[in-house]
């Protein structure tokens, strides 16, 4: 099977139709299913009684659990598929739902459009959609910096990290990205309850994210008109980032725009004292948010190019 096609059939399909909220509302989404399983291990081997090693062991368990599931399944439906063309087609209908390219663009352009009218509020309400952070302390250039910083993070996690492992190793690896990144995303947090528990998912999930958050800076940089500044302010901030991984993508971005992103932000009332991105240039403003969309679409439109030189190249 020629796995850049598959990748681009799923991309192509996704980029056309997204996940349309009446095929939500009937059957939910493969992520919610993912969800709803770490949910059920999480309340019966997530125990606050427990000594913090157990409680790690009993993560590391979860984690073979959900993603062995999902690359399991997956293995099974790509072994069932029948050879040639028709294979590859339901195995890209089958991995369009792990690839988050439209919805990004959807989800973040909801911001953009409330700010430039000047409706603070409304892009509040939208911001809060996608990020952690106390929305009402954002001002404009706060939900600029949010909706920025959530682009360029998930255009690796949503879109090339998925591509990335599904080209390599099919649907099992596609599968296994989403299902660790899922976890990664509900119990991957430095909190009293999580810290030991989702060490496991954490870590794993800074593993896999390795290559793919490079890939995106990189990509970022190539389809800027600002390509050296991209790659310069990526080498130099990066690591300012919480994150081994987000830092890249986020600041390849900030330099590609000519702003600065991260910076002091509320979560649930506590400030966050984070180091800037880019530090020197200004605050984005929505026009920021929008040029930062166009350039993700020249991203995609690189990704879909490179999928098919790859899959030429692999026939």
């Amino acid at each position: 099977m020629n796995l850049p096609v598959v990748m681009l059939v799923a991309l192509g399909i996704d980029l056309a139709v997204g996940w349309p909220d009446g095929l939500f509302r009937r059957i939910g989404h493969p992520v919610t299913w993912i969800g709803r399983q770490i949910l059920f291990l999480e309340g019966k081997l997530n125990r606050g009684t427990w000594p913090a090693l157990k409680r790690r062991l009993a993560g590391v368990l979860v984690l073979v659990l959900v993603a062995g599931t999902a690359a399991l399944l997956a293995l099974m439906l790509e072994r069932s598929l029948p050879a040639g063309t028709p294979a590859m087609l339901i195995a890209g209908i089958t991995g369009w739902p792990l690839i988050a390219a439209r919805s990004l663009h959807q989800h973040v352009r909801a911001i953009a459009v409330p700010l430039d009218a000047g409706d603070l509020a409304g892009a509040r309400i939208e911001v809060s959609k996608i990020v952690g952070r106390d929305p009402d302390l954002l001002d404009a250039a706060g939900v600029s910096r949010a909706a920025i910083e959530s682009l360029a993070e998930n255009t690796s996690d949503g879109i090339v990290a998925p591509l990335f492992w599904g080209a390599l190793l099919g649907l099992p690896g596609l599968a296994a990205y989403k299902a660790i990144n899922t976890l990664d995303s509900m119990i991957g947090h430095r909190t009293e309850r999580f810290s030991a528990f989702g060490w496991a998912s954490a870590r794993f999930d800074d593993l896999v994210n390795l290559v793919p958050a490079r890939l995106t800076a990189l990509l970022f940089a190539l389809a800027s008109s600002r390509p050296v500044a991209a790659i310069a302010t990526a080498w130099r901030d990066a690591d300012h980032h919480r994150s081994p991984n987000a830092g890249w993508p986020e600041a390849a971005m900030a330099g590609a725009l000519g702003v600065r992103l991260s910076g002091p932000r509320a979560y649930e009332g506590a400030v966050s004292d984070e180091p800037w991105v880019n530090a020197c240039k200004r605050d984005p403003a929505a026009a920021d948010i929008l040029a930062g969309l166009a350039l993700y679409r020249r991203v995609i439109l690189l990704l879909a190019v490179a999928l098919g030189t790859l899959a030429f190249a692999v026939q």
